[in-house]
């Protein structure tokens, strides 16, 4: 039960709503005005707060918009005489959850104040739960840059539903790291996440890891086997590398999805499995789509909710707190010196933060400085760019004429050449010119160039 603060001059009145609130089990507290009501709540937080609109003194209206600003802040139903609407509207403006007009309904009043308790406890319990995901993820994933601040605040808002995530990015951004945050937020984290590679097992034995086999299913099947969709049973389960699943269980995973059942390999019984799937990949689904390579029905089902995370080269932001992260490592405890944090930011870092945090435990090891300099980076990193054969013959076989060059002719030229390479795919002719598929997507608009 709740405890409800009523706010009324009129002690009759005043008295009735508290009789009969009293008689359905809630604590209740009385004032006649709105400065007698603020001092109360001041003293003691309620969840539910009835008042009149018109009082001696500051009246309803400025106690609306009082308790609003408390923390944390009750739940405002208002009472105004018949046919006053534009009052009661006034006050749901300033934050009030409803309103009852007078004469009282007896059964009106007793589910508005229930109902406004329920709000004010969902309310209660999910800035709680925010709060303490935010400590925990905030332990595990560092947002200086705004895009990583969204994508943050997105795991905290998924960690409460069931639905279905789908992970987006570059190898080595953290598309794992992500998956078990949302997990660690959940009502599923008392049990552990359960993982699976789809791209490091041959579709025989992915079939046999996700679904498990009954025994006799095959040669060397001599007992029956639990796959992991029932071991996760009551939790969640990632599907690493979920766009190089081959296409024969792509749509058994469907099936899945829309039934919540599965069938053991060499089995006839359909076994129900409550779990949740969280499911990630460096590839591009709708090209993949468009290649027949990955099912359109099953990407809609596993992209309800899309979570994109950017290239470490398109945050460089997130550089310097995830270093000073990285190197507060126990096995590093190390810092670093500004001119080579410069460097670091200059780098494009192709291989992200799993790249980054390679490095970083490279230099760890190989100085014996308790602070890293300039010259304990790879010449990689100091040169600004990468290695690649790509770049390096490019470099020593173009040499710029004296009357100069128009760069964008030379741009769509390289793009046409690695279309035609790549038979008009733009996601591999992408990798041809170390881009993204969006900003090859982008620049071929721009240079009305077509491709798949």
């Amino acid at each position: 039960m709740a405890r409800v603060l009523i706010a009324d001059d009129d002690s009759a009145q005043r008295h009735i709503m508290a009789s009969i609130l009293k008689g359905e089990g809630h604590d209740v507290l009385e004032a006649s005005s709105a400065e007698e009501a603020l001092e109360r709540l001041q003293q003691r937080a309620c969840e539910v707060v009835l008042t009149d609109m018109r009082m001696p003194g500051q009246g309803g209206l400025h106690l609306v918009e009082s308790a609003m600003k408390l923390s944390p802040a009750p739940e405002v139903v208002v009472v105004t005489a018949f046919g006053s609407v534009d009052t009661a509207v006034k006050a749901m403006r300033l934050g009030a959850y409803d309103y009852l007009n007078k004469p009282l309904d007896r059964d009106e009043l007793v589910l508005l104040v229930q109902r406004a308790s329920e709000k004010f406890g969902l309310r209660r319990d999910t800035q709680r739960w925010q709060q303490a995901s935010r400590v925990n993820i905030g332990q595990g994933l560092v947002a200086e840059s705004a895009i990583m601040k969204t994508i943050l605040e997105t795991i905290c808002l998924v960690s409460q539903s069931d639905s279905t995530v789908l992970i987006q990015g570059e190898s080595g951004t953290g598309k794992e790291r992500v998956a078990k945050l949302i997990h660690s937020g959940s009502t599923r984290k008392g049990k552990p996440m359960m993982s699976i590679n789809c791209s490091a097992f041959p579709e025989t034995l992915l079939e046999a890891e996700l679904y498990g086999y009954e025994k006799g299913a095959f040669t060397g099947a001599t007992s029956r086997k639990i796959g992991l969709l029932e071991t996760a049973e009551g939790s969640t389960l990632f599907l690493d590398e979920v766009g190089d699943m081959p296409l024969s269980l792509q749509a058994k995973l469907l099936r899945v999805l829309q039934e919540r059942e599965i069938r053991r390999v060499g089995g006839t019984a359909s076994i129900p499995v409550d779990l949740r799937i969280l499911a990630a990949t460096n590839r591009n689904l709708p090209e993949a789509i468009r290649q027949g390579s990955f099912r359109e029905d099953l990407f809609y089902r596993l992209n309800v909710i899309p979570i994109f995370i950017p290239p470490l080269r398109e945050r460089k932001e997130d550089i310097p707190p995830l270093v000073s992260q990285l190197l507060a490592h126990p096995s590093r405890r190390k810092s670093i010196a500004p001119e080579a944090l410069v460097v670091l930011l200059r780098y494009d870092w192709p291989g992200n933060v799993r790249e980054l945090e390679a490095v970083l435990e490279r230099i760890s090891v190989l100085t014996r400085n308790s602070e890293i300099q300039i010259e304990d980076l790879p010449v990689e990193l100091r040169q600004g760019k990468p290695k690649s054969t790509a770049t390096q013959s490019i470099g020593s076989g173009f040499d710029l004429p004296d009357e100069g060059i128009i760069f964008e002719d030379v741009e769509r030229d390289l793009m046409i050449q690695a279309l035609e390479r790549s038979q008009g795919i733009m996601v591999d002719a992408a990798k041809l010119l170390g881009m993204t598929y969006r900003t090859f997507q982008y620049r071929a608009v721009k240079f009305g160039l077509k491709g798949q």
